[in-house]
């Protein structure tokens, strides 16, 4: 019993020092994805795919943060197993105990009773070898009186002696009879307690190995969201988002031509031609206009 406390101790130990450990790491990641950029100036499909991969490890972060709880709570049930089965056992070894005190009080009252059966048998033995003796010695009627009057008395305290002596002995039969059998149904409780605590424990184990599985599906999931945002990546479309967001026209700058420097210095102070000038008329209608071509000033 005491072994299988310890071991159910030792596992329930085992089963917080696991959650302490996947809540460090589920922080870790969660931290991670907080503070560390990755990729952060990629654009467009790739962009959105590493969001994904960026939320997903997050979220598997988030999960082992989960894990710890639910490994917590399995280590509590531990504890609360292991306490019900202690407290069940002390009731029973409380009911051993007592018993196991009365047998043994009434065993020692027993053996009381039986040293004074013995003395007493003694006692009466001693009287009829002085009745024997009186009756060879031919004692006075005083001395015999008193002789018989003890051999009497002797006879019934022995009596009673062997009465209380046979009662207690029947009535440690009893307790042992009683003892017995809350022995035994002690030990059927205990065994019984015992499969309970090897089935409970191997169950334990089992859930647990689950939940480490599941968290192994979870991640699985999240990576293949990864996947298929992956998928959805595409080079082409990249590279013509960035060609739209980034391109400066249509048509590639023009050639810079050769430019003489002899040239450009006979041609520094070119000759300035005007076009022919159209001579002002004067409307009949307005004397204070003239106009050239379509348009009108002053004069």
């Amino acid at each position: 019993m005491n072994e299988g406390r310890k071991n159910c101790k030792e596992f329930e130990d085992f089963l917080k020092e696991r959650a302490v450990i996947e809540e460090k790491y589920g922080k870790d990641l969660v931290t991670l994805c907080k503070k560390k950029p990755c990729g952060q100036t990629e654009i467009n499909t790739l962009k959105r795919a590493l969001d994904v991969f960026k939320q997903q490890i997050d979220n598997i972060g988030q999960c082992h943060i989960q894990l710890a709880q639910t490994l917590r709570d399995e280590a509590r049930k531990m504890e609360e197993f292991r306490e019900r089965q202690k407290a069940e056992r002390k009731r029973i070894e409380a009911a051993m105990e007592a018993m196991h005190k009365q047998r043994q009080t009434h065993y020692k009252r027993v053996m009381d009773c039986k040293k004074t059966y013995e003395q007493k048998c003694r006692e009466k033995e001693e009287a009829e070898q002085n009745v024997a003796r009186c009756n060879k010695n031919n004692m006075n009627q005083k001395q015999q009186d008193k002789i018989y009057t003890k051999l009497a008395h002797s006879k019934v305290t022995a009596e009673d002696a062997d009465k209380t002596y046979q009662q207690s002995i029947n009535l440690l039969d009893k307790i042992r009879e009683d003892w017995q059998t809350e022995h035994v149904m002690a030990c059927v409780f205990f065994e019984n307690q015992d499969w309970e605590r090897i089935n409970y424990y191997r169950n334990a184990v089992w859930t647990h190995v689950n939940q480490l599985s599941q968290q192994c599906i979870t991640n699985d999931v999240m990576c293949e969201k990864v996947r298929k945002a992956l998928e959805g990546c595409s080079i082409e479309k990249d590279v013509e988002y960035f060609t739209e967001n980034h391109k400066t026209g249509s048509k590639p700058p023009a050639p810079i031509p050769y430019e003489n420097f002899y040239n450009n210095q006979k041609n520094s102070a070119p000759a300035i031609r005007r076009g022919v000038q159209q001579t002002p008329t004067t409307q009949p209608d307005d004397p204070a206009y003239a106009s050239v071509g379509d348009y009108r000033m002053y004069q």
